[in-house]
């Protein structure tokens, strides 16, 4: 099973803080955005993490994995 979490705004816009999934190991980042969310475009600038550790969207997800999307924080 992977843990897909989702932070601020996407967290709104999506209606959900999180979900899991099964039979998904081995795909990318961006693969588990697309797979879980068909109906929206991932941000250029949305962050992304595995097990807490922030990587690239081509980061391959193995079972057990938790991924976090994180909008971008903008401050002032």
């Amino acid at each position: 099973m992977i843990t897909i979490r989702y932070f601020g705004s996407l967290k709104e816009t999506l209606g959900k803080s999180f979900e899991t999934i099964d039979n998904a190991e081995n795909f990318t980042v961006l693969d588990i955005w697309h797979l879980v969310n068909p109906d929206f475009s991932i941000a250029e600038n949305t962050l992304t993490a595995v097990n807490m550790d922030y990587v690239s969207r081509s980061e391959i997800v193995k079972k057990g994995d938790e991924v976090a999307f994180f909008p971008p924080v903008t401050g002032g």
